[in-house]
Formats: structure tokens, sequence, C-alpha cells
């Protein structure tokens, strides 16, 4: 009984190998893309700022950085109920998305060998570096007695495809939140060591920079194709990113809200740090920013948190599936209104931010 209490029960393919998350609007994506398109892009217009970001790539700073010390070897034992769960939904959510990257990344560099060798080589470095984050969290996960098949994730998920311009937004933006997300963390517990409760949270001051140089890539990319950038539809598909990916994050985040604590973080506090900064990093590149400022976007983030509690709710009752649907539906249809009258909300014109240094 203990046992059980101390250690959740986790679905696995075979022993130690566990079942993936199941795919949700909110799991991490995986994407394809238009590589002719992203072959014959001209790079011309930012070839310098693309080179000297190839040369950093080359130097490998982390190298030597992703190998794990004698910091991971003891029993993890202490990590249990609820903690350990969370955690564990930390650990796969994470490597599954830095999976994501590595498949994209080294795809795009295969297919773009011989046409674009600049952008070709970028990618397959990048490749390398989240391969190694992959990896380094996959083997965190074998410290509780688990692992993703990674295999099977590349055969099993569903692929989305995106035009170039799209990746370069969603990549970008999640280069740049994983970046904020890390250094946060380890700056919270840089302060608070007894909330250190995994070795792990000490490699993310050097792993963040590696998301950093990442998010500087897809901004140069950005600038060298100004087409993205700079007309009415571009500030459109800003918005619709920047809110789709802090929205995400939060949802996902108050939902989890326990490992944060079991870290010393508070998850909504944390989250409304990593949007603001974000959102400021955006503004470096996109045309317009959100008001996030403003509380009515924190007023209809936490209406669809309450919508999603109630949500999980009727998922975990018992009843006929067509009856559970149609006592969700109400819940869909209010999320999505939020979305939207987010999305509708008045966002910031970057070129009408006088003084603001970003």
């Amino acid at each position: 009984m203990v046992d059980s209490l101390k250690k959740p029960k986790v679905e696995e393919i075979r022993s130690g190998a566990k079942v993936p998350a199941k795919e949700t609007i909110l799991t991490p994506r995986f994407y394809t893309t238009d590589f002719e398109e992203m072959a014959n892009m001209d790079i011309s217009l930012n070839e310098e700022e693309l080179q000297a970001i190839l040369e950093e790539f080359r130097v490998d700073y982390n190298r030597h950085h992703f190998v794990r010390d004698e910091q991971f070897n003891q029993s993890w034992e202490n990590i249990d109920g609820e903690t350990r769960q969370v955690f564990i939904e930390f650990l796969e959510r994470s490597c599954t998305a830095e999976f994501s990257g590595f498949l994209l990344y080294k795809e795009l560099g295969r297919r773009l060998k011989g046409k674009n060798p600049v952008l070709a080589e970028i990618f397959n470095l990048m490749s390398r570096d989240e391969a190694r984050h992959a990896g380094f969290l996959n083997k965190a996960l074998s410290d509780f007695d688990l692992s993703l098949d990674l295999g099977f994730l590349t055969k099993s998920r569903k692929y989305t495809f995106f035009k170039p311009k799209f990746i370069f937004y969603a990549t970008y933006l999640s280069e740049k939140i994983g970046y904020w997300r890390y250094i946060t963390i380890y700056r919270h517990l840089e302060k608070n060591p007894n909330d250190m409760i995994y070795p792990i949270f000490n490699f993310f001051e050097n792993w963040c920079q590696d998301e950093n140089r990442h998010g500087d890539f897809f901004d140069a990319i950005m600038k060298a194709q100004p087409q993205t950038l700079n007309d009415w539809k571009a500030r459109l598909w800003c918005r619709f990113f920047l809110l789709s990916v802090f929205a995400t994050m939060y949802l996902n985040d108050v939902q989890r809200s326990s490992f944060y604590a079991a870290i010393g973080l508070d998850a909504r506090e944390y989250d409304k740090l990593v949007i603001e900064k974000t959102n400021d990093t955006a503004g470096r590149v996109f045309p317009i920013v959100l008001d996030v400022e403003n509380p009515e976007f924190y007023d209809r983030l936490e209406t669809c948190v309450t919508n999603n509690d109630r949500l999980r709710e009727i998922a975990g009752s018992n009843g006929l599936a067509p009856v559970k649907f149609l006592q969700k539906l109400p819940y869909y249809v209010s999320n999505g209104v939020q979305l939207i009258k987010m999305y509708l909300m008045k966002p910031i014109r970057v070129d009408q931010l006088e003084g603001t240094v970003r």
C-alpha cells in the first residue's frame, strides 16, 4: 500500500519504457514543413549575421556540459507521491519537446544539404544540441526506472505541417520561452538551494544558452525574409503565435502547479514573469507584442483554467461518451470564446513604443 502511494502507476510499452502521454491540444507538437521552399530561401539580406551565428554553433560551447556527475549517484525515492508523478511528467514533456526539435532540425539539415549549405549546417548543429537535451532528459527519467522509446515516439506521433514562416514564428517563440523558463528556474534555485529536489536544474544556466542561440538564429532568418514581419498579415500571425504559446504554457503549468511548488515556485507568478520576459524579447523582432499587463489577459486565462478543471472532472466521471461530450461542450465553447477575445485585445505596436529598451 505504501509503495503504491510512493510510486504512482505508470503505463509502460514494456518494462521501463513509458507509454507516451496522450496527444492533446496542450502537448508538445511534432512538425514538418515545405522543405523545397526552405531550400530555395534567399538569405542574402542577413547573410553576415547568419554566418556569425553559424560560427558560434561550430564552437559548440556546451560540448562538455551535458555529462552526468556524482550528483546523480543516489536514490530518488524521496521524490514520491504527486511530486514524483508531476516531475516525471515534466521530464517527459521536456524530452518530447526537445526530441521534436531534433527531428525537425535534422530533417531540415538533410533536405537542405547541397541546396542551402549555410542553413543546412546550422540546422544540423541545432539538431545536435536538441539531441543532447533529449538524451539528458531521457537519462533523467531512468533515475525513476523509466524511459521514453524515442523510436516509437518518432513513428507514433502525428506531424503538424507548417509553412516555413509559421515554423519560424513557432520555433522562435519556443526557443525564447524555453530560455526564460530555464533561466528563471535556475536563478530561483541558485538563491534557494534548499528547493533543489533534483540536480538536472544545475544544468539549466548553460542549457538555456542553447535555447537563446537557437532563438537568435530564427530571429536572423526572419530578418533575412522581411515579408514574414512587415505587413498586416505578419502582425495577425505574430499575435496568434504569441497567444498560442503563452496560453498553452499557462494552462499546462497551472494544471501542474504542484511541480512548481515542489521547487519553491508559484506556477502563476512564474508563468507571468516568463510571459512578460518572452513578450518583451519578441518585441525585438516581431512587429507587435501582446498587452500582457492588461488584467483582462489573465482573467480570461483563469476562466480557461476553471473550464479545464471542469473538463477533467467530467472526463473522470462515470457516464456514456455522448453524454459526457454534451456536458463538456459548454466549456469547450467558453475556452474558444476566451481565446478569441484575448486575440482581439488591442496589441502593442513595437514601432510605437517610444523610449522603450528592448
